[in-house]
């Protein structure tokens, strides 16, 4: 067997194991709030900067236009979010929190912060160690995205 192909030796597989645990580990406090990780990624962007077209906040997100919609779209079936067509431009969308959707932060800010300090308690890395790895991925990251 090629050593280029083992299991052992890939990032890439490292990367999706730990997004998906982290992602497993955010469910439960995302469940208090009654929403998906996909859709506090959404929030998190509208928390920023409120008000965004759609091609926006797909763009923020490395995600396509018609991935985010439907997403948008539960979230405005839960009155966390609402849509409005463009003044100038009817074809493009823009999403907006509702109150709703802006009190979600301070109820995210009180779970999830302390949540993920406990799940990652266990964990040696400290905080300095976390900020150099987000700035590694964002360079690979960085990489992919011009291609």
């Amino acid at each position: 067997m090629h050593n280029e192909l083992r299991l052992d030796n890939q990032v890439c597989f490292r990367l999706y194991s730990a997004s998906r645990l982290i992602i497993q580990a955010y469910t439960p406090m995302l469940n208090q709030l009654g929403i998906t990780y996909p859709q506090y990624l959404v929030l998190m962007v509208l928390w920023e900067k409120d008000c965004q077209p759609v091609n926006d906040i797909a763009h923020r997100l490395l995600l396509e236009t018609n991935t985010v919609t439907p997403l948008l779209q539960r979230m405005e079936k839960l009155g966390i979010v609402q849509r409005q067509r463009g003044k100038e431009d009817k074809r493009q969308q823009f999403v907006s929190l509702t109150a709703k959707g802006k009190a979600m932060e301070e109820q995210a800010f009180e779970i999830i912060p302390a949540g993920m300090g406990d799940e990652l308690k266990a964990c040696p890395l400290q905080l300095e160690d976390y900020a150099r790895l987000a700035s590694d991925l964002d360079t690979i990251i960085d990489a992919l995205k011009k291609k």
